[in-house]
C-alpha cells in the first residue's frame, strides 16, 4: 500500500481516507472490543453510497482485504482488517423517520441510540440494541435482540428494505418484491453478501415512558431467582419481557448477584405485571418502574464501556433445567473480573412465531440463549478471563441446543460454529453467497462459503 495508491481513489472519493500516521488514524481503527488491535492499511470513512461503491471497487483493484465497520460492536473484531481497506461507515449515521407510514430509515453507520431518539419524537419504535452505541447494521444483518421482540419479533422481522453495495460495486434495492433472495439472506446472514448502505424498518406505537430496570439478589440465592425466572417467563404475555443473568453489583462493590432485567410498553398495567419480580425474594435491590423508553435502552451502557477486554461464549440452551442452574452459579462463582457476568436472553412471543423459512434467521423456538461474558480492563488479566469463559462454556455444554446466535460467535469460532448458528437455513445461505459474493469479498464476519 503506498501513498500513491491512495491518491488514486480521491478523486472519486468524498469521505476522508486515513492512514497510519495520520491523525485520526489510530482513532479510527479502534472498535468497541479492546482485546481487537488490528491496524489497517487505509481507513475510508465514507460520506455517501457513492464513497462506499468507490472503496470496494479500489480494495478489489489493489487486491485488498475489505472490512466494514458500522457500530463496531461485534465482540470478534471483523469490523477491522489489518493491512487492508477498513470500509468504515460511521459517518453515515443518519436516522429518517415518516411517522405517516411509520417507517424509518437508517445509514449504514447509525446506532441505536441516534435511531431511538428519532423514532421516540414521534412517540414510535422497532426492536434495536439494548446497548445505545451498537450499529444499527450489524446488530439487524445478524437477527436483532431486543426488548421488543416478544411483541414485534427481531429487528429482522421488521426489516422492510435495503440498499446493499455488493461485491462488484452494484447499489441494489432489495425488499419482499425486489431481489427477493438477497433480502432473505440479510435477514440473518451478517455481512456476507455485501455491505447495507441503508436499512428501512416498520416502526410500533411505543410511548414515551415504559417499565423496566433491574431487581437483584444475593449469589447464595441466585439458583432460586433462575427457578423463579424460568417458571415466570415460561408463562409470560407478549408485552413483558424479562432477561435474567449472574452479574456484579452495578455500585461497584464487585459483589456477585443474580438478577432479573425486564421491560413493559405499558407504564400502568407494566407495573401490575411487574409486581411478581418486585415482590420476590424480596430483591436487594429494587430499580424497576417507569423510565423513559430511550433510557431504557441505554440503561446497560455503563456496564460495557468502550476499550474494556472482551471475550464472549454463547449458545441456545434446550431447557433450563436446575442441573443447567446449579452449573452456572458455579461458574460463576469463580469468575475473576467484576466486569464478567453470565446472561440469559428468554425468547418468547412474537419471535418465536415467525416461520422458520421466513428469513436466514432460524433459531425461532421459545427458550433461552446463555450469553457468557468475560469482561476486562487490565491486560494481564486476559488469559484468566478467556480461561474462565472457555471453562464455564464447556462446563453449560451438556445442557446447549445445536443452534448459536451468529452476532455473539468470537473470532476464535470454527466453522461448524458458523454452520450451527445458520442451521436449517445454511444450505440456502450458501447458495446466495454465490449468486452475489462468488470470490468472498465479504469474508470479515461469520462466514458463509459459496456453495
Amino acid at each position: 500500500m503506498t501513498a500513491t495508491a491512495a491518491d488514486r481513489l480521491r478523486p472519486t472519493f468524498r469521505g476522508t481516507l486515513l492512514e497510519a500516521g495520520q491523525a485520526g488514524y489510530d482513532d479510527a481503527r479502534k472498535v468497541h472490543n479492546g482485546l481487537i488491535d488490528k491496524r489497517p492499511a487505509l481507513i475510508a470513512q465514507c460520506k455517501s453510497v457513492e464513497d462506499i461503491v468507490a472503496a470496494v471497487k479500489f480494495a478489489r483493484t489493489q487486491k485488498l482485504e475489505i472490512s466494514v465497520r458500522g457500530g463496531g460492536h461485534n465482540v470478534a473484531g471483523r469490523a477491522v482488517t489489518n493491512g487492508g481497506v477498513m470500509i468504515d461507515l460511521s459517518p453515515m449515521g443518519r436516522v429518517t423517520v415518516d411517522a405517516a407510514k411509520r417507517l424509518a430509515v437508517a445509514e449504514g453507520g447509525a446506532t441505536w441510540g441516534t435511531f431511538n431518539t428519532e423514532t421516540q419524537r414521534h412517540g414510535l419504535a422497532t426492536t434495536g440494541g439494548v446497548i445505545s452505541s451498537t450499529g444499527v447494521a450489524g446488530l439487524t444483518l445478524g437477527g436483532g435482540i431486543g426488548w421488543l421482540m416478544a411483541t414485534h419479533g427481531m429487528a429482522i422481522d421488521n426489516l422492510v428494505a435495503a440498499q446493499i453495495v455488493t461485491a462488484d460495486g452494484s447499489v441494489l434495492t432489495c425488499n419482499a418484491d425486489t431481489n427477493p433472495d438477497l433480502f432473505w439472506a440479510i435477514r440473518g446472514g451478517g455481512g456476507n453478501f455485501g455491505i447495507a448502505a441503508s436499512l428501512t424498518f416498520r416502526l410500533h406505537p411505543v410511548g414515551e415512558m415504559v417499565v423496566g430496570g433491574l431487581a437483584a439478589h444475593p449469589l447464595d440465592a441466585a439458583a432460586a431467582m433462575l427457578r423463579f425466572f424460568r417458571d415466570a417467563s415460561a408463562s409470560a404475555p407478549d408485552e413483558q419481557s424479562v432477561f435474567s443473568g449472574l452479574l456484579h453489583a452495578p455500585d461497584g462493590s464487585g459483589n456477585k448477584i443474580g438478577a432479573m432485567i425486564v421491560f413493559h410498553p405499558d407504564p400502568v398495567a407494566g407495573m401490575k405485571v411487574m409486581q411478581p419480580v418486585k415482590a420476590y425474594g424480596p430483591p436487594i435491590i429494587d430499580m424497576i418502574g417507569p423510565m423513559p423508553y430511550v433510557a431504557l435502552n441505554s440503561m446497560l451502557d455503563g456496564g460495557f464501556p468502550k476499550g474494556a477486554l472482551n471475550y464472549w461464549k454463547s449458545s441456545f440452551l434446550t431447557t433450563l433445567s436446575d442441573a443447567a442452574i446449579e452449573t452456572m452459579v458455579a461458574a460463576f462463582r469463580e469468575c475473576p473480573s467484576p466486569m464478567g457476568a453470565v446472561l440469559l436472553e428468554h425468547f418468547h412471543g412474537a419471535v418465536t412465531r415467525v416461520p422458520v423459512a421466513e428469513t436466514a434467521f432460524p433459531h425461532r423456538a421459545a427458550g433461552y440463549n446463555l450469553l457468557i461474558i468475560a469482561q476486562w480492563l487490565d491486560p494481564t488479566q486476559s488469559d484468566v478471563c478467556i480461561a474462565w469463559a472457555r471453562k464455564t462454556y464447556a462446563a453449560m455444554q451438556p445442557f446447549m441446543a445445536p443452534g448459536r446466535y451468529v452476532n455473539y460467535l468470537g473470532d476464535d469460532e470454527a466453522a461448524e460454529s458458523v454452520a450451527a448458528a445458520y442451521g436449517s437455513t445454511y444450505a440456502r445461505l450458501r447458495r446466495v453467497k454465490k449468486q452475489y459474493d462468488p470470490e468472498n469479498v465479504f469474508h470479515l464476519n461469520q462466514n458463509i462459503a459459496a456453495g
